[in-house]
């Protein structure tokens, strides 16, 4: 069956045609986002939600999205959507960063230009019949030194076309390394060496705990008189009422805010005052960047939901489309691994140890973090999902830790899975054969070779002679067939353990009949997703 989207916002008919183009149905209803309840009310036929700013994601949305996988946001702010209600649903938020990354960065070198020459006063003059040329004398950006906050990737293509202003470029980015900075030709400095040396700030970067109010009251007074500030970025960035008094002071020549604390912005301290320069959040508002968001998100949701590619998630790890390729077998065996282990453990899992051998510890670990995870929870929560499982793991305050290394078996590559509990360690690990299926190659220390199966049967026992006739007596005489037998042991006479592939599930009289024979320390039914 199709995989079925939702379009609640304003989106191009190209874009829609997309999804449509992709094999996925879509139903275009571009102003349902604005009526709560009547979205509450469909939402629970769609695995994908595509939204722009009008659609609010809350709880209870979410909570009637029954079966909702993925919502992607056409542009970058996503603070419509309640992620961590979204996370713990299990479903994925999507934003689209680079679509729009060019006409921000044109709107903040656009509102530079228009505070540093009074652009929009002057013009407002003009057009009043006035010819005030005398009152508007502006300043030159060549020779200026510009203050970037955030030099990622709005903040670099402004970094860029500054440069080419003839700008001298200083950067404050904690997540700058120094050769990158020198690629880009740019200085990085600390947070109060640009404040001091700037003639211009322009800010770019996202709204978090770190960022929210960067500039201050206390950082604003560290910034050089005569400095002028642009905010293309977030609203909250800026102390806006104590930049209105520094402002009015004439500490600061002038401003130009794209975005404000609150939005829509009726009224804010820095309105009507003289050199300030405001926009309604125009800084993606361009016909191409409307349109390239709106085709990102339409690729990036068919991806997503007709391959496993996570591109530009917020609450997951990405996996792009080649990777989806290559780790797809992996994902699996992870989930099996983590399943595994789950269903064996009855007590509280204390912590989850992920070991990544060869070529799995080249893959993308975050992903495999998550799908084995996943498939530890599941037995605890049978709709967990890569999403939602981390989540649930840290609020029940298991500990998880991974460790790389070399290859350093016979195989190219293999994952290991260790859970803890109060009373036991258990492990597991598997790999993926070159026909991309997951198996089992070792299960308490024992290697097997086990191929993994929707219904399996374990069982734990001494190395006495019996044992397999025991298992296929009773369960062929209770019409249960066996697709697959693995046995292993530790040692002649030692432990032994055998995993058997079944055509159904054991019932549970099956299972009582094997433990009454005596011979078994453990038997225990495992179920896997294995479509």
């Amino acid at each position: 069956m199709a995989p079925k989207v939702l379009v609640s916002d304003k989106l191009s008919e190209t874009a829609v045609q997309i999804f449509r183009d992709r094999g996925i149905d879509v139903d275009f209803m571009p102003d349902l986002g604005k009526d709560k309840e009547k979205l509450a009310e469909v939402i629970g036929q769609y695995d994908g939600l595509a939204i722009r700013s009008a659609t609010k994601v809350t709880p209870t949305i979410l909570n009637a999205a029954s079966q909702l996988k993925v919502v992607g946001r056409a542009g970058i702010g996503t603070d419509n959507v309640d992620k961590d209600a979204a996370s713990k649903k299990g479903v994925i938020v999507m934003n689209t960063p680079f679509g729009n990354m060019i006409t921000t960065a044109e709107h903040a070198i656009a509102m530079m230009f228009a505070v540093a020459r009074q652009i929009p006063e002057a013009s407002a003059s003009t057009h009043a019949g006035k010819w005030e040329k005398s009152k508007f004398m502006g300043v030159e950006l060549t020779n200026k030194t510009l203050g970037v906050i955030g030099a990622g990737n709005i903040g670099g293509i402004v970094c860029d076309r500054a440069r080419g202003l003839k700008m001298k470029v200083i950067a404050y980015d904690p997540f700058l390394s120094e050769e990158k900075a020198k690629k880009m030709q740019v200085e990085k400095v600390e947070l109060d060496d640009l404040l001091a040396r700037a003639d211009f700030i322009t800010l770019h970067v996202p709204f978090t705990d770190s960022t929210a109010n960067i500039l201050s009251r206390e950082n604003l007074a560290k910034t050089k008189k005569g400095v002028r500030i642009v905010n293309c970025a977030r609203g909250g960035l800026v102390d806006e009422e104590a930049l209105a008094e520094l402002l009015k002071s004439g500490h600061v020549a002038g401003a130009a805010f794209d975005v404000f604390k609150q939005e829509p912005a009726t009224e804010n301290a820095l309105f009507n005052l003289p050199n300030v320069v405001c926009t309604p959040h125009l800084g993606a508002a361009t016909t191409e960047a409307q349109e390239n968001v709106a085709l990102q998100v339409a690729e990036q949701m068919s991806n997503y939901l007709l391959t496993g590619a996570v591109e530009n998630a917020l609450n997951m790890p990405s996996v792009t489309a080649e990777e989806a390729k290559v780790m797809g077998p992996w994902i699996k065996l992870a989930d099996h691994l983590g399943a595994f282990a789950g269903q064996m453990s009855d007590a509280p899992i204390k912590a989850i140890n992920i070991l990544y051998d060869g070529a799995a510890a080249d893959m993308n670990l975050q992903a495999l973090n998550c799908s084995a995870i996943a498939g530890i929870m599941k037995k605890a929560n049978p709709d967990v999902n890569m999403v939602s499982a981390p989540i649930i793991a840290k609020e029940r305050g298991i500990q998880i830790s991974t460790t790389n290394q070399d290859k350093s078996g016979s195989f190219d590559g293999y994952i290991k899975i260790t859970v803890v509990t109060e009373q036991m360690e258990r492990s597991v690990a598997g790999t993926v054969f070159s026909d991309g299926k997951p198996r089992f190659i070792q299960i308490k220390g024992i290697n097997i070779d086990a191929e993994v199966g929707a219904h399996m049967l374990y069982t734990t026992n001494e190395d006495v002679p019996g044992i397999i006739g025991t298992l296929g007596q009773t369960l062929g005489s209770n019409g249960v067939n066996i697709a697959n037998f693995t046995l292993g042991r530790s040692e002649v006479g030692g432990g032994a353990i055998a995993l058997l592939y079944v055509d159904e599930p054991v019932a549970v009289p099956v299972i009582e009949k094997l433990c009454q024979t005596g011979m078994f320390r453990q038997v225990k039914p495992l179920q896997f997703d294995v479509a």
